[in-house]
């Protein structure tokens, strides 16, 4: 093991990140997407920001190159956010924090895959999830958020980097997207699997059977995820989607959920190639948990 990821694991920053994850998997145990929650003025702003990056991309078609994936347009398209970034994040969080903006754009310039290599892998999502914590933490996003962080922020959030990832042609990072439930993401699996928990007629085996998936898709982000996947990937879902096929053996929501979250920290969080551009400053601290 990397020597640093002992320091990472004690982390404040650590602590921090996987609170606001454990946070939000509470607050949304037992509830559809369709019900009803509050949108505050930040969200809304959010939404702009992230409809601005849905709009460059199409302002920004792939270019033809003989290399079928990672599309080079890709790069005029994150150059803009690497420009914008900052201005973007001044948009959303009171004047009052301005001061905090730079930080926090270094996290949404993580959260759109990697310009060089042009992949995306489960560390951009993270970069993700750290930029909303520190909104949260400089309280721009308040505790009533929660669910619309979810089902509206993140849910954009999602769709905009499929776009990406479709357009460009986007490697998953690491080995043909090891670290990820499908080839790119992990954090909807979490939350949508505390959606599911006590579900009246949805178990876990069910996710597998198209017609469940079609039905209820709208409602649970889980199953948003499996029917994307389905639209992708073609064979037999045991085949192109192992980890998730597992998945579907384990008998309740509940379970299905603590088994996620424990996944994710010992395949995403403590695996030094996920989590080695992982960014640390006043609002994510390295330094030790205080006791």
């Amino acid at each position: 093991m990397v020597p640093d990821m002992g320091k990472w694991k004690r982390s404040q920053a650590y602590a921090d990140y996987m609170g606001f994850i454990l946070t939000l998997n509470e607050g949304v145990k037992g509830k559809k997407v369709s019900c009803d929650y509050k949108v505050s003025e930040t969200v809304e702003k959010l939404l702009t920001l992230l409809d601005t990056l849905d709009r460059w991309i199409d302002e920004t078609p792939p270019i033809d190159q003989p290399s079928r994936f990672g599309n080079k347009a890709f790069r005029t398209w994150y150059a803009k956010l690497d420009q914008e970034a900052e201005a973007l994040v001044l948009a959303v969080i009171p004047a009052d924090k301005s001061a905090a903006a730079p930080e926090i754009a270094v996290y949404l310039k993580e959260a759109v895959g990697n310009s060089t290599r042009i992949d995306y892998g489960t560390g951009h999502e993270a970069a993700f999830a750290a930029f909303l914590c520190c909104l949260c933490k400089i309280g721009a996003l308040r505790v009533d958020d929660q669910l619309a962080i979810i089902f509206k922020v993140f849910d954009r959030y999602l769709q905009v980097m499929r776009k990406l990832q479709k357009t460009y042609r986007m490697e998953p990072a690491g080995s043909q997207g090891v670290w990820g439930l499908d080839d790119f993401q992990f954090l909807p699996f979490i939350w949508g699997s505390a959606q599911l928990i006590e579900h009246p007629t949805v178990e876990p085996k069910h996710f597998v059977e198209e017609k469940v998936v079609n039905d209820n898709h709208k409602d649970y982000i889980f199953l948003d995820c499996i029917k994307f996947i389905n639209e992708m990937k073609t064979g037999p879902f045991a085949e192109h989607s192992n980890q998730l096929w597992n998945i579907s053996a384990v008998p309740t929501w509940s379970k299905v959920n603590q088994g996620l979250i424990r996944m994710y920290k010992a395949e995403c969080l403590e695996k030094f190639p996920v989590i080695q551009h992982f960014k640390f400053g006043s609002l994510l601290p390295i330094e030790p948990v205080k006791p």
